[in-house]
């Protein structure tokens, strides 16, 4: 496919009760087919301690990942106080309201004081972040010394055919249109990797692609 200029998605994340609903069961499906990275955080480093999740939407991400692990904590920084409810409902759903507190915030500003986490991840959020390199800077001061940070997503360089059979196969069906401007709101490896470059305190990543996706994995220097 060929490179099409990056369109901006929305800066507000998902605030209609009927489209939240519908990503509760988009999500909750990728999660019932093993879709979800949760293996690649885990395998990642992140297994221990207190993680923050950016963007979790309807939660199920990090609480497969809380089921996954031992002794964990997470905190969900989420824009969307619909998606907040949603999250709340589902984690008591997984008996797992205990270990999970979801907090209504923009990564730009997050709440939260610094060297707090021993982690943060998120997936399928970075294209909606509004300013990229501000929250990779806040990533970086929430996060302790050596702390670990994974952020997936799609790309937007995704070939023409593969687009499309994924487009087909969204569900349910009024989520395709989301998908397309998701698409076109993604990053590529290349843009990633300068905007992490401006940054400047994250020197200790590396940035790595698939066919649909982008991963971005490393950690804060102590």
């Amino acid at each position: 496919m060929k490179r099409k200029i990056r369109i901006p998605e929305t800066y507000d994340g998902i605030q209609s009760p009927v489209t939240v609903s519908e990503i509760d069961i988009m999500q909750r499906e990728m999660r019932d087919k093993n879709r979800l990275p949760t293996e690649k955080i885990i395998k990642s480093g992140m297994n221990y301690g207190l993680g923050l999740e950016i963007g979790p939407g309807p939660g199920y991400l990090g609480l497969e990942w809380l089921v996954k692990t031992k002794k964990t904590h997470l905190y969900g920084l989420e824009i969307s106080p619909a998606m907040i409810n949603t999250a709340l409902k589902n984690s008591l759903d997984y008996n797992l309201s205990g270990r999970v507190s979801y907090y209504e915030g923009n990564a730009l500003f997050m709440p939260f004081s610094s060297r707090s986490f021993d982690f943060v991840f998120s997936n399928g959020s970075l294209h909606e972040w509004e300013e990229p390199v501000r929250v990779f800077l806040e990533i970086h001061r929430v996060l302790k010394d050596g702390g670990r940070f994974f952020i997936s997503d799609l790309k937007r360089n995704i070939s023409s055919v593969l687009f499309f059979a994924m487009k087909l196969t969204v569900n349910p069906k009024s989520l395709a249109y989301g998908f397309e401007s998701s698409v076109n709101a993604a990053y590529t490896k290349e843009e990633i990797t300068e905007i992490l470059g401006e940054t400047k305190l994250l020197e200790d990543f590396s940035v790595s692609e698939n066919p649909f996706g982008i991963c971005i994995t490393g950690r804060k220097k102590n």
